[in-house]
């Protein structure tokens, strides 16, 4: 059993690193279904469950101060990538289809919770919040939700079961929806003639330079320098009931990312690397606080979620025919909320590998709004759960 903090620190991360290591190295089927993030949360949940490690004084301030400090740096970093002026290139309909299916998300996260409110707990209502920032943006919004609105690890455990299943399902649907685009399109009278036009148009800006010493020690130490500072700003801010210092820390640390994408810094590679070994690795000391035994209420959380996404589709469909939106955009839209930049590339290319930038851009928008908007979704589910 493990109660030293530095050996608590570095099992997590080896279990990480090697669930990593085994997706990029095998053929796997497991991986095409689970992303690597989701296998490590419950990889560790499981040696939690059986005691590996003890919540002991010494790890538990081990597991906060990592925590605390990881999660702004681990923010600006996925948020270098995300240069507002690319994203423009998007065009005012596609960036109205991405908008539009974010505003139908939180309208399934409130509806479903005012449905089912009562049949969850009391403080259930931070889990789903949590969740919100995950389809409006990714899992790094998710971590970040968790930490401002202080949820506890063992419920963190329902957003993701529910982040894994049914967006699994979700992407299955949206794919097997593909050869359906021209009598989708020809119903909802959707003009499809700029979508190959935007797609061609639009050209990533990636970068030419490899990843170095110099890239990536500047990354990293700017990264830091962000939290500590995200850290100390925080604490000179109004403090509510729901906006606490560390949701402040949060907001700081996305503003920050948001303003040094358009500055030279976005173009040093390694940001987006960086930033996922740290994702991995919250992930990995959120899952070290759980155990199955806490998911008593798995099967419920599932079903409110598959509501939520019935939801979403039912105003999709309505926001089709209002707007005269096409299936592609309506698709990529979705997948960039609720997959992120994982998926909506996937579903791009589904359609036209010309596209597929198109899926990369709307789901780096994600992760700008994700935050935002789940933060909101969850004032109102606060204000639901009375």
């Amino acid at each position: 059993m493990i109660e030293n903090g530095f050996t608590y620190l570095s099992a997590l991360a080896m279990i990480a690193a090697s669930i990593v290591y085994v997706e990029k190295k095998s053929t796997l089927k497991l991986f095409e279904y689970l992303p690597a993030i989701v296998i490590i949360y419950f990889t560790v949940m499981l040696f939690s469950t059986f005691g590996f490690w003890q919540k002991s004084t010494e790890i538990t301030s081990t597991y906060k101060a990592v925590k605390s400090n990881l999660l702004p740096a681990m923010i600006f970093l996925m948020l270098l990538g995300a240069d507002m002026r690319e994203i423009f290139k998007l065009g005012k309909k596609m960036l109205l289809t991405f908008l539009l299916a974010s505003i139908s998300i939180a309208l399934g996260f409130i509806i479903t919770f005012a449905l089912f409110h009562t049949a969850f707990e009391t403080d259930a209502w931070k889990a789903f919040a949590a969740l919100s920032g995950s389809w409006m943006g990714g899992t790094g919004n998710m971590v970040a939700i968790q930490g401002a609105l202080d949820l506890s690890d063992s419920k963190m455990g329902y957003a993701l079961l529910i982040d894994s299943i049914d967006y699994a399902i979700w992407v299955m649907i949206l794919l097997a929806l593909v050869p359906m685009a021209g009598r989708f399109n020809t119903w909802s009278r959707a003009d499809t003639s700029l979508i190959d036009e935007v797609g061609q148009r639009l050209a990533l800006k990636e970068t030419t330079k490899k990843m170095d010493f110099t890239s990536l020690f500047l990354l990293l130490a700017m990264s830091l320098f962000v939290s500590a500072l995200s850290q100390y700003a925080a604490s000179f801010c109004p403090v509510t009931s729901f906006l606490t210092t560390t949701t402040w820390v949060v907001i700081i640390a996305t503003i920050a990312g948001i303003i040094m994408a358009m500055t030279p810094l976005s173009k040093v590679p390694g940001s987006s690397e960086i930033g996922h070994i740290l994702l991995y690795l919250i992930v990995a000391l959120i899952a070290s606080r759980a155990n199955f035994a806490e998911l008593t209420q798995a099967p419920l959380y599932i079903f409110a979620g598959f509501v939520i996404i019935a939801v979403h589709m039912g105003f999709m469909v309505l926001f089709a025919k209002l707007f005269k939106l096409d299936l592609f955009s309506l698709g990529v839209a979705s997948l960039a909320n609720i997959g992120g930049i994982a998926s909506a590339p996937i579903l791009a290319s589904a359609y036209s590998k010309a596209l597929i930038p198109i899926g990369v851009l709307m789901a780096m928008m994600g992760y700008i709004l994700g935050t935002f908007g789940g933060l909101m979704v969850g004032k109102a589910l606060e204000v639901i759960a009375g």
